[in-house]
C-alpha cells in the first residue's frame, strides 16, 4: 500500500498491520557512567511508514485509523522487529498502537 522509509524499499503490510520506524533515543549519561546500547530501554514511540488496507470484521471491511506519517506510541513488547535495508523496523497490529502523538 505505502512505501517504506526514504524510498529505499517497498513495504506493504497486510490486513491491519502497521510498519513503524522507532525513534532513536539520544545517548544518556548518568553520573558520568556510559550506558551501553544493550542496557537502554527501547523507544516506545515511532513514525508510521506504511499501513495495511484494513481488516474484515463480520464480513465488512474496517478501514485503518492510522495513516503514513503519524507519530505513534506503542506497547513495550508489541510487534515483530525486522531489518530491511539495514534499517530496523517494527511491524505491529493496529490494535497494539496506543495513541497518536501531536
Amino acid at each position: 500500500m505505502a512505501t517504506g522509509g526514504k524510498g529505499k524499499s517497498k513495504v506493504s503490510p497486510l490486513a491491519d498491520r502497521v510498519v513503524i520506524r522507532p525513534l532513536e533515543e539520544t545517548e544518556q549519561m548518568r553520573g558520568g557512567l556510559y550506558i551501553p546500547d544493550t542496557a537502554k530501554e527501547k523507544p516506545q514511540q515511532g513514525d508510521v511508514l506504511a499501513v495495511g488496507p484494513g481488516r474484515y470484521e463480520k464480513g465488512e471491511h474496517v478501514k485503518m485509523e492510522l495513516k503514513v506519517g503519524d507519530k505513534v506510541l506503542y506497547g513495550k513488547y508489541s510487534g515483530t522487529e525486522v531489518t530491511i535495508d539495514n534499517e530496523t523496523l517494527l511491524i505491529v497490529k493496529e490494535s497494539d498502537v496506543l495513541a497518536v502523538v501531536g
